[in-house]
């Protein structure tokens, strides 16, 4: 895999765990990574999922809902490459489910795997970058889903809503020796879209609902949290970057019987 990086973001040589980094946004960040010259580490169900382009990239075999398993692949990382600089908490997700019909234990897997494997990977993580002279940051890509409705992933958007407040408590416990930050995201385009937005046309509809035209790739996320891991973030921590292409136009204004364009205040 070649990757050349155009901005220098002191990231040379630094190893950061990406959890879920084999594909969608995860694997946007990954590349990111790649290309400013760290050294990544993806940590995932199974190598098969890695996508063709990351396979040179180191990977590490983990439920990160597994305590103890995030506790020895922490110290395996730490091990083999003597340090850990950053860790970024993207694994998540959620399906489409209605919340009058999710059993508690579907509810309870989606706050697991969004809320409470990121504080255990955190915790770990944390654990060992104390340790180091220039400490470590922890990003944690969180979602706009938990800062306005989320209907259909309601567990989903309560859980990055809670990541998020969870962020902003680590940072003060963590600090100053390691940084704690999350990155916002809004809708992201992926090899996995139509599972949410339907075909191309669904896609670009949604799209066209952002101020920006369109939703963001996975290399937009991938930049955010590589900011946020840098040295030119070293005074950033309990923050949410969000990144979400300016997020929706308010209904109103589709709505609205006036002319939208010469409406200057509304209230």
């Amino acid at each position: 895999m070649e990757t050349q990086s155009q901005v220098d973001l002191g990231l040379t040589g630094t190893v950061v765990l990406v959890t879920g980094g084999a594909r969608g946004v995860g694997a946007g960040i990954t590349r990111t990574l790649v290309g400013l010259g760290a050294v990544p580490v993806i940590c995932g169900r199974s190598p098969d999922n890695v996508v063709a382009d990351l396979r040179d990239v180191e990977f590490v075999a983990c439920d990160v809902r597994d305590d103890a398993a995030v506790e020895a692949m922490i110290r395996q990382i730490a091990d083999e490459h003597g340090r850990i600089d950053g860790v970024v908490n993207n694994a998540g997700g959620s399906p489409f489910v209605p919340a009058a019909d999710a059993s508690a234990r579907f509810t309870g897997k989606i706050v697991e795997l969004n809320l409470l494997a990121p504080m255990i990977v955190a915790r770990h993580a944390n654990a060992v970058m104390q340790t180091q002279a220039d400490g470590g940051a922890i990003v944690n890509v969180s979602s706009v889903s938990g800062h306005r409705p989320s209907p259909g992933t309601s567990a989903y958007g309560a859980a990055k809503a809670g990541l998020d407040n969870l962020m902003s408590s680590l940072a003060v416990e963590w600090a100053p020796r390691v940084r704690v930050n999350s990155v916002v995201a809004g809708p992201v385009e992926t090899e996995q879209s139509h599972l949410h937005y339907g075909d191309a046309d669904g896609v670009a509809a949604v799209g066209a609902t952002i101020p920006m035209g369109r939703m963001a790739t996975p290399a937009d996320i991938g930049n955010a949290v590589s900011f946020l891991l840098s040295p030119l973030a070293g005074y950033v921590t309990g923050s949410t970057l969000t990144v979400h292409g300016g997020g929706e136009k308010p209904a109103f204004l589709d709505a609205a019987t006036v002319n939208n364009e010469t409406v200057g205040t509304a209230s």
